[in-house]
């Protein structure tokens, strides 16, 4: 006679506020990857011709989107399975490290944003980048207030107003291009 043994399901884990994001803005810069991922290989050049790893503001996503602009400069494909690969090209993979961009270059492929729309949501991400770096001046503007000598004070603000300049012309082009 064998002996029944009875085992019982682990309890799940209670969902937790860190299972969701915080943040809407995290979920646009994900979607805009998945986008780029599924987008026509045309729609996807020419968003990476005026969309900037700088305008991402999560590091994951910034770091994806640069392997996307690469393999879309080359005239490569710059499908999920084709980052994946870059990425262990470029000894990428590995580690704790590797294991994020793997989770979220997964995450970012199943998340369910359509290739014909990349160019709405490359504007959006152009646009909520715009928006930080109006407040990352205001906070510049405020620090140099208590830091710096008061003879540098106008030409520093005068230099962070031609940086936001050239971020409107930068932004105005992005829309004129039709994305």
């Amino acid at each position: 006679m064998t002996a029944v043994v009875e085992t019982t399901a682990p309890e799940p884990e209670p969902i937790g506020p860190d299972d969701f994001a915080l943040d809407p803005m995290e979920d646009l810069e994900e979607q805009c990857v998945c986008a780029l991922l599924w987008a026509h290989p045309a729609d996807g050049a020419k968003v990476t011709a005026h969309l900037r790893g700088e305008d991402f503001h999560l590091p994951i996503y910034r770091e994806l989107f640069e392997v996307i602009a690469a393999l879309a400069g080359e005239g490569a494909p710059h499908t999920a399975a084709m980052v994946a690969a870059r990425l262990e090209q470029d000894g990428r993979l590995g580690g704790h490290a590797g294991e994020r961009l793997r989770r979220a270059l997964v995450g970012a492929t199943t998340v369910g944003a359509d290739g014909a729309s990349v160019g709405f949501y490359a504007r959006a991400v152009a646009s909520a980048a715009y928006r930080r770096s109006f407040r990352d001046v205001g906070l510049a503007i405020a620090e140099a207030a208590e830091t710096l000598p008061e003879h540098e004070l106008f030409e520093h603000m005068v230099d962070l107003g031609r940086r936001q300049r050239a971020a409107t012309v930068r932004l105005a082009a992005l829309r004129a291009a039709g994305l």
